[in-house]
């Protein structure tokens, strides 16, 4: 899987989902660090790639486009990118098995 990391979250989720083997950067690897939703958008659906956020303007989207990137949702309060790391590794099976049956909007709430 190709996943896209999104500004809000940390560079290193996206070297964390390239050292358990998957396709994945983070908006600041491309050049997008600063760029609108919109243009994230396009760009993930032209690379094929999961955005992974926590900005609801890309939810709200899924919900409206049903084509489109898919998108994980993370809704957590700001925190360590240590802890950040731990937790995501705790639920990226769930996510992995959301992906693989066919969502593409998948919440995760802390």
């Amino acid at each position: 899987m190709h996943f896209l990391v999104d500004a809000q979250l940390p560079p290193a989720l996206a070297r964390w989902l390239a050292a358990k083997g998957h396709d994945a950067e983070h908006v600041s690897d491309i050049g997008l660090s600063g760029a609108i939703d919109p243009t994230i958008w396009d760009h993930a659906a032209s690379v094929d790639a999961i955005i992974v956020t926590k900005d609801e303007d890309f939810a709200q989207r899924k919900t409206i486009e049903r084509r489109g990137p898919k998108v994980v949702w993370i809704r957590l309060p700001n925190t360590r990118t240590r802890e950040l790391l731990l937790w995501f590794e705790g639920i990226f099976p769930r996510i992995l098995q959301a992906l693989e049956r066919g969502d593409t909007l998948i919440e995760i709430i802390r």
